[in-house]
């Protein structure tokens, strides 16, 4: 199930609104979480050190015990996955640079830590993160076959 309009659209959401998204689109970030900030996750989400430290919330309750193992997963889950990348879809362009700054750094940047991350993602970003992610690959002169060099 997805939090997106039936047109596809991605309205902004507000910086606060951050950390309920992730926990009702990814609910398998629930035990991160409630470990990360000592509380349920259901409490913890609407607290202001939440979205305020998110680059925090992306990095410890998201990246590394969501989307990290399922994309170097040798079975990875396609609708989780799929899930995975409309979130990250529906904050990568947010105006705020806390908010896009974090995407870069703690979801983005972190594909370049292992061969075949990025190739492994690929096919469930969608077109905004697709964007944001080739910049970050010609930025750092990445080239990888089938994404940003023929």
């Amino acid at each position: 199930m997805s939090d997106l309009p039936a047109d596809g659209s991605r309205p902004e959401i507000a910086t606060e609104e951050i950390p309920s998204l992730l926990l009702r689109m990814i609910p398998e970030s629930a035990d991160s979480i409630a470990e990360t900030y000592d509380r349920p996750a259901e409490t913890a989400v609407v607290t202001e050190d939440a979205w305020v430290r998110l680059y925090k919330l992306l990095a410890e309750c998201f990246t590394t015990p969501v989307l990290m193992p399922e994309l170097e997963s040798a079975s990875p889950d396609a609708e989780l996955l799929g899930r995975c990348w409309d979130f990250v879809e529906t904050i990568v362009a947010h105006p705020s640079e806390h908010v896009s700054g974090a995407v870069y750094f703690e979801v983005l940047e972190q594909l370049l830590n292992a061969e075949g991350l990025v190739e492994a993602a690929w096919p469930y970003m969608k077109e905004r993160t697709r964007a944001h992610t080739l910049q970050m690959l010609d930025g750092y002169d990445v080239r990888l076959p089938g994404i940003n060099r023929r």
